[in-house]
């Protein structure tokens, strides 16, 4: 568990970094550095939107995976690393 707080706490200290999120399987936030509010609108969209990116990857291919999901937005980029449990999402302006 250590490890994995040092991980998230290197992220977040990364230029540019606004928030990271943590989502289980479900799309429920276990771990964030944002309010509360923006944490469940982060959460419940990106979860629904990578989950429509790895079923149009396994369409496409039946062998392949989603491994990492990147939207650039003129305000952010959100980087999403989905896993099997979890998905890993960091928020980051760009401009920094």
């Amino acid at each position: 568990m250590a490890e994995v707080e040092e991980t998230l706490k290197r992220i977040q200290s990364h230029k540019g970094v606004v928030g990271l999120i943590v989502v289980n399987a479900e799309g429920i936030p276990i771990r964030t550095t944002l309010d509360n509010s923006t944490t469940v609108q982060y959460a419940g969209l990106l979860h629904q939107l990578s989950m429509k990116a790895r079923s149009t990857v396994r369409d496409i291919d039946p062998q392949n995976d989603l491994t990492f999901l990147r939207i650039r937005s003129k305000k952010h980029e959100i980087m999403v690393a989905p896993d099997r449990e979890y998905l890993l999402i960091v928020i980051q302006n760009p401009s920094e």
